[in-house]
């Protein structure tokens, strides 16, 4: 890849010699798999290692991630004491993501939802008293009445496989676009991580960071 290219494709929000905040965009693997797809994870290595000029392999942490649909912020490590740190405070449940979604349907005002989830080997997650806990709690913004959806933002309080998707569908709320959980219309999913709030690994800063999801999809129906 051409270095432009690289420094053009990333929306960068934030770096320092510890971490990097960056906008993980919609469709993008957070990190390789058996698809050899491109992925966020190496865009991050081959940004750090063309902008500062870096010989050899570059060091950058992945301490938390998005699926494949969904957008937003993420951080990186850019060292290993700084990836411990982070690593601590998601397992201490301090590390703050707030996403946005369409759901279908007119939703209630707000609410919280708790469950236990569990992981299937074929990649879905169910209800299931053997699982583990889910919570989040969720605010309406709006509701398109043409369209029977309403946008919610989420507080996600646990950090469980495909938990919002599974946690709105389970109750008649599925998002948009989700052809796992929800209705199969072969459109993109309506979910963004639009907020991340978290301890700076070294200076202690509180630092919080946002992003707007796309004006596209279903989206459209709703100024965001």
């Amino acid at each position: 890849m051409e270095d432009g290219k690289v420094m053009s494709k990333l929306n960068v929000l934030y770096e320092d010699n510890h971490i990097i905040v960056v906008e993980k965009p919609i469709n993008v693997l957070s990190q390789g798999d058996a698809t050899g797809d491109k992925d966020l994870l190496t865009m991050v290595k081959e940004y750090v290692k063309v902008k500062y000029n870096k010989p050899g392999n570059v060091y950058i942490g992945l301490v938390h991630r998005l699926d494949r649909p969904v957008g937003g912020v993420m951080v990186f490590a850019r060292s290993s004491k700084a990836a411990a740190r982070l690593n601590k405070e998601i397992q201490e449940h301090k590390m703050k993501k707030k996403y946005m979604a369409v759901v279908h349907g007119n939703i209630m005002d707000k609410g919280t939802f708790k469950d236990k989830l569990e992981k299937q080997e074929n990649g879905n997650t169910i209800l299931s008293w053997d699982g583990k806990d889910a919570e989040l709690s969720f605010e309406k913004l709006a509701y398109d009445e043409k369209s029977n959806t309403s946008l919610v933002s989420i507080d996600l309080k646990t950090g469980r496989h495909h938990q919002i998707r599974v946690q709105f569908a389970s109750r008649g709320y599925s998002l948009c676009g989700d052809q796992r959980y929800g209705r199969v219309d072969h459109t993109q999913l309506a979910l963004f991580a639009y907020q991340l709030q978290f301890t700076h690994p070294t200076t202690k800063e509180l630092m919080t960071f946002e992003v707007k999801p796309p004006c596209e999809g279903h989206w459209k129906n709703f100024s965001v």
